[in-house]
């Protein structure tokens, strides 16, 4: 299974590449033929989407290999750094756009060849379509977070070749002469909030941000059918690109031995991981009545009493 997961998530990073340098040749064209700054924005988020996604499958491959001596828990966090790379070519990318559509507007430079920025925009897009299908069926197979990543970049292509088209046809057919650089800063904006919004989202798993709350409940209330469990508490959540991480501390009498208790744990490791699949799960067992140091600010209450509560 995890296999077949590095191979999808490599197949979509290939697949990626391939569109990249296809509409880095045509933009190229194009803008040495319109002149547009809203073209050149699209050729140079085109080239840099070449180089994210170089890095996604840089990123993948390394994500997919097995853990080792130096790394136990896997190589998971190099999709996150795979995504912060890529935040940074978003960025500088659309710095670079904002300045050269500010001089535009400032000189109030036109376009010129519409039609043909116009065709290679449609190209691109059926193009991006195309591979934001791919992309989708991968991610929703494997996870990745250096997938999901790129697959943002190509959703902003679809709104970056419309606003082309959009700049282009205004300037050249409807005479508005400004209307190339005020695509071009709006595509700006667009690209800096896609940047911002990805990396929140690789910084959340390079820090091992908890689960999303309605996960985290969703695993609560699995562990719940298992009526030998009581005191579920301490419960730490994490992910690292397609693998996530659980851990928790429940109650057993003082009096059962430890087989006993191991075999009702492995019956309980395997349900939960056969209902989140793609987990490493870790449970501690205390002893009935055992009080954890009342110093420790992670200590948690009762999941299972949260949860009753929360049902009242």
């Amino acid at each position: 299974m995890t296999d077949n997961r590095a191979k999808l998530a490599r197949s979509a990073a290939m697949a990626s590449i391939t569109v990249a340098v296809i509409l880095v040749a045509l933009k190229s064209w194009a803008s040495w033929k319109t002149g547009s700054t809203a073209m050149l924005g699209s050729l140079a988020d085109s080239a840099l989407d070449l180089i994210a996604s170089i890095a996604t499958l840089t990123g993948v491959w390394i994500a997919s290999m097995p853990a080792d001596e130096d790394h136990r828990f896997g190589h998971g966090k190099a999709e996150a750094l795979a995504a912060i790379f890529q935040v940074m070519l978003i960025a500088l990318s659309a710095s670079g756009i904002a300045v050269r559509a500010i001089s535009q507007l400032v000189d109030g430079g036109q376009t010129s060849a519409a039609e043909e920025g116009i065709a290679v925009s449609v190209i691109a897009i059926v193009l991006t379509f195309a591979l934001l299908g791919w992309q989708r069926y991968v991610m929703n197979r494997t996870r990745s977070l250096a997938i999901a990543t790129d697959h943002l970049h190509y959703k902003s292509d679809l709104l970056l070749n419309l606003a082309v088209i959009a700049a282009l046809v205004l300037d050249q057919y409807a005479g508005f002469g400004l209307a190339d650089p005020l695509f071009g800063l709006a595509i700006a904006a667009w690209l800096g909030w896609g940047a911002f919004s990805a990396a929140r989202e690789a910084v959340d798993d390079l820090m091992d941000r908890e689960w999303p709350e309605e996960k985290r409940l969703a695993f609560v209330e699995a562990a719940a059918k298992h009526p030998e469990l009581s005191n579920l508490h301490d419960l730490r959540t994490r992910t690292s690109g397609n693998r996530d991480f659980v851990q928790f501390h429940v109650d057993m009498p003082p009096t059962m031995t430890v087989e006993e208790a191991h075999d009702i744990i492995e019956r309980v490791e395997e349900d939960l991981c056969r209902r989140f699949p793609n987990m490493e799960l870790l449970i501690h067992i205390d002893p009935e009545g055992h009080v954890d140091e009342p110093d420790n600010p992670l200590v948690e209450e009762d999941e299972f009493s949260k949860l009753e509560g929360d049902a009242k």
